[in-house]
């Protein structure tokens, strides 16, 4: 929402016109202000003048004379331009003028005649595009006289970011209300008042679906003339960033953005039957738009229909055939109450997104549509010519009235720390223009057009904007209950982890495509491959919610490849979605918390190092430090072959027996088709089970007696790890073990291995005799051969 101070300026008498000062005000009243631009006079020199003669060039068929009359006397001109004829007002660049470009004017001979000066285009003065003839303007101009006197220059306007609850905010006359309530100002609504004359309209409109539309105004101005609209209108129209058309149109898009109710004009006389009948659409139904794209229907679009047939796409964009033109000499004014989701739904569906159908979604004041149709029939009757017919057709079965919101005082201190009085929270809701009665609880009565107060809890944020969010005080929380909990500690120790370690955290988009999959080289049975689709992605390569979060990460890396940076190592924790219900709310996809990380490119492996590339110990690495500072010392990484990674270098996460999550190299292939030429160690894992605070361990003695160590090789398949030897020694010496280490690992060919550990034992009474070691070590040998399938080497 773009709006001009010289516009606001209409409403309210602000304390101050220091852009700085007021974009403080708006940003305190949580209206985000994306922006500011000053507007300046782009030119200098040009002046009203009246067409007085023209006549052909002597010596040129494409050009003629132009005399015109500034006020001061009457000079001759040159032009090429045919759009005008005696009588026309136009802006005239006189001699010594300076135009936009830095172009400066002066006297010049064109085919032996001297052109004092330039009659200008609206491209000329930089107003626009148009450049295909002279500026004519329209209404009472004084020749002579400065141009600039006639237009809304200079100025300023703010880029206001409307938060969607606030469809009110949507308009000047919303965001002065909001400054006068916050600065205790009186606040100017606009004078509209319309006589209607006889013949009385014979316009009939019919609602079959009130819940579609709740409200549908309809009124009659005839004898208007299509042409362009006033300066100073054209003026705050593009300075709210909508392009003039003609007198017309530009009446709807001023009423939509001074009072934010959208509003149309049909061109009556194509209007077959002169009535109107709102409802749904039927299958297979179409519809040309003002954008001349035909458009299939659906059952939910709620559409406006003649005696013909549809003639509008409700709350969205009209229909070519009724669409006002050159010739159009009465008009239909229409301004209806519009359900918001059905408009919404309509909009994302046709991907059709206007001025209007951004405000209908958000709620427009259902009371306001006679008021909006008057204000723009007025438009017409003072700029366009028009007489507005007797009667006004007003369809409102069920009108919507305010309604009451109780608060209490308690529920404004706990919230915002601060006791306000009874008198105070009235008067700060008095500002907003609800109806306030009671001491505790305020009985406040909130008008329609704040759909957005419904609960006690608006209301006290309605306060708290109004007192002011800086004045509030900064204390620190009462009692118990504050701090972090141990899951947001441990989410914490987390980042501090893998930041310790270099890697950089990132925050990558949660959508991703299929091709994304694709060139990961997952297969069909891939859990992965079960997404959660878009209705309206927000690009053809982003049309699922993300079930993995590598492409994301990788697309950082290709990033930072691309530009030069060929090591990459990020880490993001983000949630991804699978195509299944959560266990919370049954309606909402499963959205499990991941931790996903990748390395890549050259690393030294300490300051002033060698140089290597980044490979999979570095992830196993990672994934022992993270479990070891979380408590979790039980993670097991154990190698098997994994889709998308290099079948030689990959392993899945264990804990307690679970995979967690995968860890390797991606395949080299995969990694070519993203453009990553080194190798791309990653790691994916479900964070949810580490942050959970594990079992506190207890104190065991150490014993005090010498240890027994002895050390054993067995061969085995390549394909079992290294862990689950490690875990049938724990679990058969179990407190008399005091460590086991993997010391050897030798390729045996023909898909087997050898694995030699060490191992040391002692007890804790007494010291173990050569016998009682002994029976440990056969005891070992044998639940390892038998759990493992493996054979002592040298047996």
């Amino acid at each position: 929402m773009r709006v001009s101070l010289r516009w606001l300026a209409e409403f309210i008498d602000l304390p101050t016109d220091d852009p700085a000062a007021i974009e403080q005000l708006l940003a305190g009243l949580g209206h985000e202000v994306e922006g500011v631009e000053r507007l300046d006079i782009p030119f200098t020199g040009v002046v009203i003048a009246r067409v007085e003669a023209i006549r052909p060039h002597p010596d040129a068929d494409k050009i003629r004379l132009v005399t015109v009359d500034r006020g001061t006397g009457s000079q001759e001109v040159v032009c090429g331009a045919w759009n005008f004829d005696e009588g026309a007002v136009v802006p005239l660049a006189t001699v010594g003028a300076v135009l936009p470009g830095n172009f400066e004017i002066g006297a010049r001979e064109i085919r032996g005649v001297v052109s004092e000066g330039m009659i200008c285009s609206e491209r000329e003065l930089g107003f626009g595009g148009d450049h295909e003839g002279i500026l004519v303007l329209e209404g009472d101009y004084e020749p002579g006289r400065d141009f600039t006197d006639y237009l809304e220059l200079p100025d300023v306007v703010f880029d206001l970011s409307i938060t969607p609850n606030r469809p009110d905010a949507m308009s000047m006359l919303g965001i002065a209300r909001d400054l006068g309530a916050k600065l205790g100002i009186e606040v100017r609504e606009p004078e509209i008042s319309v006589t209607g004359t006889e013949p009385a309209t014979a316009l009939q409109i019919t609602v079959e679906d009130p819940t579609g539309c709740p409200r549908f105004v309809g009124r009659e101005v005839r004898g208007v003339t299509s042409g362009a609209s006033p300066m100073w209108l054209q003026a705050r129209l593009r300075a709210a960033g909508v392009r003039p058309i003609s007198n017309l149109v530009d009446a709807t898009n001023y009423t939509m953005l001074e009072l934010g109710h959208p509003t149309h004009v049909f061109d009556l006389d194509q209007v077959a039957g002169e009535q109107l009948i709102i409802h749904r659409a039927g299958s297979g139904d179409t519809l040309q738009t003002l954008d001349d794209i035909d458009r299939t229907l659906d059952p939910g679009d709620i559409v406006i229909s003649d005696a013909d047939g549809i003639i509008s796409l409700a709350g969205i964009m009209g229909g070519g055939p009724t669409e006002v033109s050159a010739t159009t000499s009465r008009v239909l004014v229409e301004a209806a109450h519009w359900h918001p989701p059905a408009i919404m739904y309509s909009s994302k569906r046709h991907n059709l997104r206007s001025e209007a159908s951004a405000r209908f979604e958000r709620g427009v004041d259902p009371n306001l549509s006679d008021r909006a149709a008057a204000r723009v029939a007025q438009l017409l009757v003072d700029h366009a010519g028009g007489e507005a017919a007797a009667g006004v057709v007003d369809v409102y079965p069920e009108p919507i009235e305010p309604w009451p919101v109780e608060l209490p005082l308690a529920l404004v201190e706990r919230i915002m720390g601060v006791e306000i009085n009874s008198s105070e929270a009235a008067d700060f809701l008095t500002r907003l223009g609800l109806d306030v009665t009671g001491t505790d609880p305020l009985r406040a009565v909130v008008p329609t057009y704040r759909p957005d107060l419904t609960r006690p809890i608006d209301l006290v944020e309605e306060i708290a904007r109004l007192y002011g969010y800086d004045n509030v005080p900064e204390r620190l929380p009462l009692g118990t209950g504050g701090g972090l909990t141990p899951g947001q500690k441990r989410l914490r120790l987390t980042r501090s982890v893998l930041t310790g370690a270099g890697l950089t955290e990132a925050n990558t988009l949660g959508f991703m495509g299929e091709a994304d999959l694709d060139t990961l080289g997952l297969p069909d049975r891939d859990e992965r491959r079960a997404t959660v689709r878009v209705k309206n992605p927000l690009s053809e390569t982003e049309e699922t919610l993300r079930s993995t979060l590598l492409p994301g990460l990788i697309g950082a890396a290709q990033r930072n490849v691309s530009y030069g940076h060929p090591t990459a190592a990020f880490f993001e924790i983000g949630r991804v979605f699978r195509h299944e219900p959560s266990p919370i709310d049954k309606r909402v996809p499963h959205q499990p918390l991941h931790l996903g990380a990748l390395l890549t490119g050259p690393v030294a492996d300490e300051l002033g190092g060698p140089v290597r590339p980044y490979d999979v110990h570095d992830a196993t690495a990672l994934v022992r430090a993270l479990s070891h500072r979380l408590g979790w010392d039980d993670v097991a990484i154990r190698q098997r072959e994994l889709d998308g990674l290099h079948p030689g270098r990959a392993a899945e996460v264990v804990l307690a027996g679970e995979s967690i999550g995968a860890i390797g190299e991606l395949h080299p292939a995969a990694a070519r088709r993203f453009g990553l030429s080194d190798r791309v160690a990653v790691l994916e894992i479900g964070l949810e089970s580490l942050l959970v605070e594990p079992e506190w361990w207890t104190l065991a003695e150490p014993s005090v007696y010498p240890p027994h160590k002895f050390d054993l090789a067995f061969e085995m398949s390549a394909d079992v790890p290294a862990g689950d030897l490690l875990q049938v020694v724990r679990s058969e010496l179990g407190s008399e073990l005091d460590t086991a280490e993997v010391f050897d690992e030798f390729d045996l060919g023909g898909n087997r291995k050898s694995l030699a550990v060490t191992i040391v034992i002692r007890a804790h009474d007494h010291t173990l005799t050569d016998e009682e070691a002994q029976e440990r070590r056969l005891r070992t040998i044998e639940a390892v051969e038998t759990s493992l399938d493996v054979k002592l080497r040298g047996a």
